[in-house]
């Protein structure tokens, strides 16, 4: 199939991270693009402020006319929609082209010199960031996250260089063709696919003999590549790290030169990292260190990564999207790295039954370490329940004296009723939307108090 060919091209999850990016590639690049989502939101809004038309009921007669012309129109469907949706039947039955939104990742990234992040944590941000940096040559860049510097999951650039984030989940990544690519960490997860961690490595194995040109992995990890650490000899090596003003400046050996007093702007030595597998790549590819030094500088992040959406002298609240024990961690490390003498408070919603089920230790060692624990109902995704397996349960496992099962609608009560002043608020679900709506009210709280 060549895309060049297809006229139309319609979308089943439209107003998903990673979906969405590529609906907005196409869109701007003159293609007829339009789709289904299950709910509007801010991102299927400005979708459609791009002439995008997206509707929200499941019915075919809401399927634009000129879209059910077979041979101009190319389907593009996530896993997340069910398999009994009426409309993905309809061109199923109808023996319509569709594709999984990460084979036509892979057929933009055939035809591109492609710059891929791989991973189980750390892709959003590490991608991100090299996504800005690689904005000098005019990279398009797919991202799994909002870029704060953009306001988008799309950089949009030229159709000869691409960086995508590069997904372990469905073995998605397996569909690329990757020129240069890094590897950030090979943790257990998606074990519901997977089923073990010898399969998830096997997996990473398979996507690293796909790239062309240069593997560039995190030292430690079971791959061949140059290696990247912080303060460890590897082929990239962060070092005289300091933190002045809750800014990081650091200096960078890399295998031919070295540079000096680099600022970073987002908290945590696990961004560092990924700042640090950044600069890696667009070193191989070929960018100045100069300009890499310049465009770290000037990177804000990614939305629901440390995202700060309330930071006072008296109270702080932070949006995150960890939702595997060992991300949980990291944001723990990160805010007491910041706020040292703080109390903190941890509201968590767990993703999916079976990571759940397959981490609860784990999830539950990361959120004792908080001061106080406020848990809401595990977000099904993809899932039906497994029996024995909620949030109840993983409460019970947690060792913490100031721990509580919340609900949605006594949330905003049971932060007030903490005594912590740094509040952050964790998960991959819809936490995000209510995270907004928590922000608004404590806001409007803190305004009354003063």
């Amino acid at each position: 199939m060549n895309l060049k060919n297809i006229h139309n091209i319609y979308f089943l999850g439209i107003g998903g991270i990673g979906m969405s990016a590529i609906a907005r590639y196409f869109a701007s690049n003159g293609k007829k693009v339009a789709g289904y989502d299950k709910t509007p939101s801010p991102i299927t809004k400005e979708l459609e402020e791009l002439g995008v038309a997206i509707h929200f009921e499941d019915a075919v007669k809401n399927i634009p006319i000129s879209f059910l012309n077979k041979e101009e129109t190319l389907v593009v469907y996530t896993p997340a929609i069910p398999k009994n949706q009426t409309e993905f039947n309809y061109f199923l039955d109808h023996k319509f082209t569709i594709l999984k939104r990460a084979a036509v990742l892979g057929k933009i990234t055939e035809t591109t010199f492609c710059l891929a992040v791989a991973g189980t944590h750390g892709k959003t941000t590490t991608s991100s960031i090299l996504g800005h940096i690689m904005a000098e040559v005019k990279a398009t860049s797919f991202l799994g996250g909002i870029a704060e510097n953009y306001n988008s999951n799309l950089i949009l650039g030229s159709t000869e260089i691409s960086v995508v984030e590069a997904d372990e989940f469905d073995r998605s990544f397996l569909q690329l063709s990757p020129n240069i690519a890094c590897v950030t960490s090979m943790d257990a997860d998606h074990l519901d696919i997977y089923k073990n961690i010898e399969a998830l490595n096997d997996s990473f194995v398979s996507f690293s003999n796909k790239v062309s040109d240069t593997l560039i992995i995190a030292k430690g990890l079971p791959l061949k590549g140059l290696t990247y650490a912080i303060e460890a000899a590897a082929d990239y090596n962060a070092f005289n790290l300091k933190i002045e003003n809750g800014i990081y400046i650091f200096d960078v050996k890399t295998p031919t030169s070295e540079i000096k007093n680099i600022e970073f702007h987002l908290p945590g030595r696990h961004n560092v990292m990924n700042a640090l597998a950044a600069l890696a790549m667009a070193d191989v590819y070929g960018i100045s260190l100069e300009n890499i030094k310049r465009k770290l500088s000037t990177f804000k992040g990614v939305q629901r990564r440390f995202s700060y959406k309330i930071k006072t002298t008296d109270f702080v609240l932070i949006d995150d999207y960890a939702h595997h024990p060992i991300a949980i961690n990291a944001v723990e490390n990160s805010v007491r790295e910041m706020y040292p003498n703080k109390e903190v408070l941890v509201v968590f919603q767990p993703h999916l039954f079976s990571r759940t089920r397959d981490f609860i230790e784990d999830f539950a060692s990361a959120l004792s370490k908080f001061d106080d624990v406020l848990l809401l109902d595990i977000y099904p995704a993809r899932e039906t329940p497994i029996v024995g397996v909620d949030s109840n349960w993983l409460l019970s496992k947690i060792e913490n004296k100031h721990k509580k099962l919340s609900q949605k609608h006594n949330l905003i009560k049971d932060i007030k009723n903490s005594s912590a002043k740094v509040v952050v608020m964790l998960g991959a679900g819809d936490i995000g939307v209510l995270a907004n709506e928590v922000t608004s009210e404590l806001l409007k709280a803190l305004e009354y108090e003063a």
